[in-house]
């Protein structure tokens, strides 16, 4: 893979469960609400207004194989005059599985067991019964990249909030953490993008949402 090779990431826009403060994971299709739409069409306008300042042959689409994370591609894409329908999904870049914990009530959870996210990183502290972990979610994220590194071109990836940090992670080099079991980047708010070359990191738009997993 070309070390100048642009990688733009962003987690998908606001959905009904995000709303509703319910846990998604890798839930296969959790709509958008209209704040999603908007956060998407930000998204979108921030990576056109970067691309023509720092212009380059358009990137190649990517996403989860998730409604959330199509639908929010899908108006990135109208942004830039990239073909939607040319994208490239890959059920590798989908958030971490909650198992049992998918589709309920944070409260609930938080109520049966103590606090899930760390106030600072934004980050998940507890493994859901029979979910993944970090280490997990960047062993698939690794295989991605490897499997794909010989690929030219810039990359448009639409995922997932904590399956972003881990890409973020891995691509930055972020040193291992001994409880996370990988290298993970914090969170951002909901609407970000940022951009990822050479091992480095900035932030094309940061957005004004938040919602957890």
């Amino acid at each position: 893979m070309d070390r100048t090779t642009r990688f733009f990431i962003a987690r998908h826009g606001e959905t009904v469960f995000n709303a509703a403060a319910r846990m998604q994971g890798d839930h296969v299709h959790t709509p958008l609400t209209r704040a999603g739409f908007a956060q998407a069409d930000e998204m979108g306008g921030a990576l056109k207004a970067y691309l023509d300042r720092h212009p380059g042959p358009l990137p190649t689409l990517w996403a989860s194989d998730t409604g959330r994370a199509l639908q929010t591609l899908a108006v990135v894409a109208e942004h830039i005059g990239a073909d939607w329908h040319q994208t490239r999904v890959d059920p590798r870049l989908r958030e971490i599985d909650l198992a049992e914990w998918g589709g309920r009530n944070y409260a609930d959870v938080i109520a049966e067991g103590g606090p899930l996210f760390d106030p600072a990183s934004g980050l998940l502290t507890r493994t859901a019964p029979g979910g993944e972990w970090y280490d997990h979610i960047a062993a698939r994220l690794s295989a991605w990249l490897a499997d794909t590194r010989d690929e030219p071109g810039d990359r448009l990836v639409i995922m997932h909030g904590l399956s972003s940090c881990v890409l973020r992670g891995v691509m930055t080099g972020i040193a291992h953490d001994p409880i996370l079991k990988a290298g993970v980047a914090a969170g951002l708010p909901q609407g970000s993008m940022v951009m990822v070359a050479d091992g480095t990191e900035t932030v094309i738009h940061r957005g004004r949402g938040w919602a957890p997993a």
